[in-house]
């Protein structure tokens, strides 16, 4: 057997095996969910204070400005945004259908979503930077991805990240 076939159908066996396991214990999902919705606030609320304290005058927003895990909305869109003398991070996740996906990303995930990024020139221009967002599981972890599906390039959300989407917007 070819070693793509063998390397395919191991990533099978163990997607199956996660998908498996969570559709047995959906309130573990229900709380990875919530747990996922605050982390992702939390590295907002960390990358808006970090910037807040650099300034010597304009500040950075963030709304909602607290969040907790029973804020998390099962059904329906969450939003969150940073935003700026009219630069806006707008992001907005939900739970998928399925409890554990790897439909549209090569990591098994339970949130879904997007960021978007824009100012007003770049509206007026129908210009947004619109990436995927993907709340991804593993075995002893959890993290919040990105994916550009123009360039594939894909990564952490985190404060690098925040950064890099607000710098192109000024």
């Amino acid at each position: 057997m070819p070693e793509d076939a063998l390397q395919r159908l191991a990533r099978q066996i163990d997607a199956a095996s996660k998908s498996e396991r969570f559709a047995v214990d959906t309130d573990a999902v229900r709380n990875l969910r919530r747990r996922g919705a605050s982390e992702l606030h939390h590295i907002c609320a960390e990358f808006v204070s970090s910037v807040n304290s650099q300034l010597s005058e304009a500040g950075v927003d963030l709304s909602p400005a607290g969040y907790t895990q029973e804020m998390f909305r099962e059904s329906g869109v969450n939003v969150m945004q940073i935003s700026s003398q009219g630069r806006q991070v707008q992001i907005t996740f939900a739970a998928g259908a399925q409890f554990l996906s790897s439909e549209k990303f090569r990591m098994p995930y339970v949130l879904e979503g997007e960021v978007r990024a824009y100012n007003q020139k770049m509206l007026e221009r129908f210009e947004i930077v619109s990436l995927s967002l993907f709340y991804c599981v593993g075995e002893d972890s959890a993290d919040w991805r990105f994916f550009d599906w123009r360039t594939l390039r894909t990564g952490l959300v985190n404060h690098e990240f925040l950064v890099s989407l607000m710098e192109a917007l000024f």
